[in-house]
């Protein structure tokens, strides 16, 4: 789980050129919040959206989504350190409604399955690419994190379970 900030402005990619472009971008600064929780098995995402900030009782309200979505079958959440997500309120919810919050080190977004459905999403729906109306860039990222068809299976690599360790590390002293 954790939330991802979109702003509505110009995402450049890659840009070369001999002449000068200019390239258009809304004015404003429109942000479109997403708290995710990404399944590790069954790749479903569960999101709560708004315009202004996310907080603890977005949060919480994603934990409640989480719960009704699950029938009898226990649920860990993994969050990073965020204050909105380890604060008091939070964790007497989770305990309340019985799930289990297992919080990652600090610095280690590697860990976190639901970062690289953001990079992702970045990269292949917002780079280079203009949305005239707030309402439409609100959109193209809402279908862009359900992986359903062709989305699943250019995301399927990117959420495997597979994470590097580090067991047999050999230490240079020079």
């Amino acid at each position: 789980m954790d939330a991802a900030h979109f702003v509505h402005g110009a995402f450049l990619g890659h840009l070369w050129s001999s002449e000068r472009l200019y390239v258009p971008t809304p004015s404003g600064r429109n942000r479109f919040n997403v708290l995710g929780a990404l399944n590790a098995i069954t790749k479903d995402v569960v999101s709560v959206e708004n315009t202004t900030y996310i907080n603890s009782q977005s949060v919480c309200e994603l934990l409640l989504k989480l719960k009704q979505r699950s029938i009898g079958v226990p649920i860990t959440a993994v969050l990073d350190n965020a204050r909105y997500q380890t604060c008091k309120c939070v964790r007497e919810f989770a305990a309340e409604i019985g799930i289990e919050l297992l919080f990652l080190p600090p610095y280690s977004p590697n860990l976190n399955l639901i970062e690289r459905l953001w990079r992702f999403v970045k990269k292949k729906h917002l780079n280079s690419i203009y949305y005239p109306t707030f309402t439409e860039f609100c959109s193209v990222i809402q279908n862009a994190i359900e992986p359903t068809g062709e989305n699943l299976r250019e995301l399927e690599p990117l959420l495997s379970l597979r994470f590097q360790t580090f067991s047999d590390i050999k230490i240079s002293t020079v």
